[in-house]
């Protein structure tokens, strides 16, 4: 299924999305990184990588990642000369990472997508002084109510919002792209939580450079 042209509610679906390219590599992908990975194939010209996103969903599930990588994995493994995973930890304590070592496949670094978006150095350096930070990327700006208001009931339960969010200082605002309505959306979140807002135009951080290396990776074949 192409889907090339993202709609708002890009990952929520159980199917995923696929957009193929023409050659030999792969990426599987959260479903939350689809517009992102798009746009940097694109903007480079990289139309010999294939995309194949998992639900973004998934990360209210993260005990389920690991095994739909696998999954993924093997369904297309016979189809591609190199499989590449655009997954960090996201919550999975490691268990990810030794899936794809046993499979041969290498995975982006980082404990998530706000890091290497951040880009990990950098992020690992400000990690100590930002505990109390949350973080909203230009999907979560787009999907906080599906992502984060609903799941944790605060729809129903507004009560529960303390108990949440009481340690929080402040919504820090990665944004991959320089949109005035996403940045609304975004104080808006924050606003909502009770937080103070910062922005920070990150772009795409490492996973374009990871990206880059991929795409310019020699074939095995």
């Amino acid at each position: 299924m192409q889907k090339d042209n993202l709609p708002d509610d890009a990952g929520l679906t159980t199917e995923g999305y696929t957009s193929q390219g023409n050659g030999s590599i792969l990426l599987i992908a959260c479903g939350a990184l689809a517009r992102e990975i798009l746009d940097i194939k694109k903007r480079n010209g990289w139309d010999h990588l294939a995309l194949t996103c998992l639900p973004a969903i998934l990360h209210v599930y993260p005990e389920r990642i690991t095994q739909a990588v696998e999954d993924a994995v093997a369904k297309h493994k016979d189809q591609y000369d190199q499989i590449f995973v655009v997954y960090a930890d996201c919550g999975t304590g490691g268990l990810l990472e030794k899936a794809c070592e046993r499979l041969g496949v290498e995975m982006i670094k980082g404990p998530h997508c706000y890091s290497f978006f951040e880009g990990n150095q950098i992020f690992a350096e400000r990690a100590e002084d930002e505990t109390t930070a949350f973080y909203l990327t230009d999907f979560l700006a787009r999907q906080f109510d599906a992502f984060v208001w609903k799941p944790l009931g605060l729809d129903r339960h507004p009560e529960l919002l303390d108990m949440y969010f009481g340690n929080y200082t402040k919504v820090v605002y990665q944004a991959q792209t320089d949109d005035p309505s996403l940045t609304a959306r975004a104080r808006e979140c924050a606003e909502r939580m009770g937080l103070a807002f910062e922005r920070r135009l990150t772009g795409y951080g490492d996973l374009e450079t990871t990206m880059s290396d991929w795409a310019n990776r020699p074939s095995k074949t």
